[in-house]
C-alpha cells in the first residue's frame, strides 16, 4: 500500500466498506452514543410502559438524580424519541411519552434484553473459561 493509496481492498480487488454501515453514514455512532449513556435505555424502557410524569420516572429509575433525568429526557426529546407535554396547570405538570420512533427503539431494546437473557449463562461460562486460560489479565473485571 502506497502513502497515497490507503484504501483497504478485498480479495477481488474491490474496496472493503468502512465501518458497520459501509461508506455511508448510517448514524450508528449517534445511536450508540445516546444508548451508551447510563440512563437513556432505562428511561426508554420505563416510557415503553406508558406515559409518565417527571416524578414517576424519577421514582421508577433507582439512582437517577433529578439533574440527570432532566438532561436525559431533554436529549431523548431532541433526538425525537420522546415527547414532552407540558400542561398549563398550577403547579405545572409535565408528561413524557415515547414517539413512534421511540417505540420502535423500545422494540429493539426488548429484543436485545431477550437475547441477553437467553445467552446470559453462556456468556458467563465463556468469561469463566477465558479468565481461567488468561489469569491476571486486565479484562477479567466484572462488567
Amino acid at each position: 500500500m502506497s502513502v497515497t493509496n490507503t484504501a483497504v481492498t478485498s480479495q477481488a480487488g474491490e474496496p472493503v466498506p468502512n465501518g458497520p454501515c459501509g461508506d455511508d453514514d448510517c448514524g450508528i455512532r449517534d445511536v450508540l452514543v445516546r444508548l451508551g449513556d447510563r440512563w437513556s435505555v432505562l428511561v426508554v424502557v420505563e416510557l415503553s410502559k406508558g406515559p409518565r410524569r417527571f416524578r414517576e420516572l424519577e421514582r421508577a429509575i433507582p439512582g437517577i438524580s433529578q439533574r440527570m433525568l432532566t438532561l436525559t429526557t431533554k436529549r431523548l426529546c431532541r433526538d425525537g424519541l420522546v415527547d414532552r407535554i407540558a400542561y398549563p396547570t398550577i403547579p405545572p405538570q409535565v408528561e413524557y411519552r415515547l414517539t413512534t420512533m421511540g417505540s420502535s427503539l423500545s422494540d429493539a431494546i426488548s429484543a436485545l434484553a431477550d437475547w441477553s437473557r437467553d445467552h446470559k449463562s453462556a456468556i458467563t461460562t465463556a468469561r469463566d473459561n477465558w479468565d481461567a486460560e488468561h489469569p491476571g489479565h486486565e479484562t477479567n473485571a466484572t462488567v
